[in-house]
């Protein structure tokens, strides 16, 4: 039982804990595609999750759009519409990675949700994901020819105005940066390499790597997995190095030392699981003296005044001095990663960040301030305000991108119901008695107006 709501639920574990005991049953049928009892209760659990409680909705509501979801992936086999395993498996292993980082080690996953192994897990998962690509394809397809032209994007402001429902648009910036990075000394880095040759003579000669892991590695996760991680080719999670030397190693061989962003490291390859690899690794990181981080920190001030003092414009002090590879191309610009764009919410700015510059002003330039990378890596950093919108009611002509993108994303959402009217009479749909009395938005009973 517990391995059926998983796939159902997955993302959400405090979603699965609650429902590992709930008994199934078939609540509607779309084509081939069967919607569960406990598909409902986990619509409901993870709604009030993510909204807090604050969104009040019924169980015939929630089924409808659950119905909604199956039609469309009903109508995208229909329509041979192309989901490729691969692209399939590399959501799978991002999900794989989170539960795993979640939990502290991939086993842990397993025995929680009571799955025979890893392949079992990921066979589950895969159908998840499957079906929510087949969705997404499918509604694509549906709205390509889809768009909104600039009275239509007019049209729906005034009609947002007329209500009284126009946005309220958060406070978004941007920024650039200039980075200059905390190295440590080739002396360091010699002792730490002789370190990791002295650890990897030891376990060859006999001791247990899982020991030598837990006194010596600086990796976070070594205490909940002893440094064991599983690998494949496509986890985005995992830095190149890593993978790279994971497939190159054959079971039971220990590396050499090897250098990534975060270190250095020594890789045991366990064992072998199809297209997965099972390694553990001691990570151990090189200091860096305090004397090096003022160094460092007076270099960056410097720079800095050097740009107050109008002898330097900003972009062209990134591109003589910045050392951040992802941004020196970019003019110093910093790319949201989750949008893409270079517009950040700055209601949701990590709080760290959000106190070193939350104060500026556009044009403005903070003070030089320390940072590390994910992977300990140190720099000090100054950061230019580029632009700066405050919170405010939206405005036709200052939002009119984000406006835009409202209007068509509403014309999408009424095309998508237009189909769905009209597909449904065509479609084989059969609703238990359960929810035969619910009252629906669109005619799933097939009833004669």
């Amino acid at each position: 039982m517990k391995k059926a709501i998983f796939t159902i639920a997955f993302l959400s574990v405090v979603t699965l804990q609650a429902q590992m005991n709930k008994i199934d049953g078939v609540e509607v049928v779309i084509g081939k595609n069967i919607v569960l009892d406990s598909d409902i209760e986990k619509f409901k659990l993870d709604l009030e999750t993510r909204t807090e409680g604050k969104v009040d909705i019924t169980d015939c509501e929630m089924l409808e759009q659950l119905m909604m979801q199956k039609l469309l992936a009903h109508h995208a086999i229909i329509d041979s519409v192309l989901v490729t395993n691969e692209e399939v498996n590399a959501t799978v292993n991002r999900n794989i990675s989170y539960f795993t980082q979640q939990f502290g080690s991939i086993d842990k996953v397993i025995s929680t949700y009571g799955f025979n192994d890893i392949e079992d897990l990921k066979k589950e998962i895969f159908k998840v994901e499957k079906e929510n690509a087949l969705v997404q394809k499918e509604q694509e397809k549906i709205n390509e020819r889809i768009d909104v032209t600039p009275e239509e994007v007019r049209i729906y402001f005034n009609g947002l105005k007329a209500k009284n429902e126009l946005p309220e648009f958060q406070a978004e910036i941007e920024m650039a940066q200039i980075v200059l990075y905390a190295q440590p000394t080739q002396e360091e880095i010699n002792r730490v390499i002789a370190k990791l040759n002295e650890l990897k003579k030891e376990i060859e000669s006999g001791n247990s790597f899982r020991m030598a892991a837990i006194l010596n590695s600086e990796d976070t996760g070594v205490v909940q997995n002893g440094g064991r991680y599983p690998v494949t080719q496509d986890d985005p999670r995992l830095i190149r190095e890593f993978k790279e030397m994971a497939f190159s190693l054959d079971v039971g061989q220990i590396s050499e030392p090897f250098k990534s962003d975060f270190g250095y490291h020594i890789m045991q390859l366990e064992e072998i699981k199809g297209r997965e690899r099972i390694v553990s690794h001691i990570l151990i990181k090189p200091s860096i003296p305090e004397s090096t981080l003022r160094e460092i920190e007076k270099k960056v001030a410097d720079i800095r005044n050097e740009i107050l003092a109008k002898e330097i414009t900003f972009e062209e002090a990134v591109e003589k001095y910045s050392e951040d590879k992802d941004t020196k191309l970019n003019k110093g610009v910093i790319v949201n990663a989750q949008t893409n764009e270079t517009k950040f919410d700055l209601t949701r700015m990590d709080p760290s960040l959000y106190a070193r510059i939350g104060d500026l002003q556009k044009d403005e330039i903070s003070d030089p301030f320390y940072d590390e990378t994910q992977g300990g890596k140190k720099m000090f950093k100054i950061i230019l305000m580029k632009d700066r919108t405050n919170t405010h009611t939206a405005d036709l002509i200052d939002d009119y991108v984000k406006i835009q993108k409202l209007a068509l994303q509403k014309k999408k959402e009424e095309n998508i119901t237009k189909w769905a009217k009209n597909i449904i009479n065509d479609t084989y749909i059969k609703i238990s008695d359960k929810y035969k009395k619910c009252t629906f938005e669109k005619n799933w009973k097939k009833e004669i107006n």
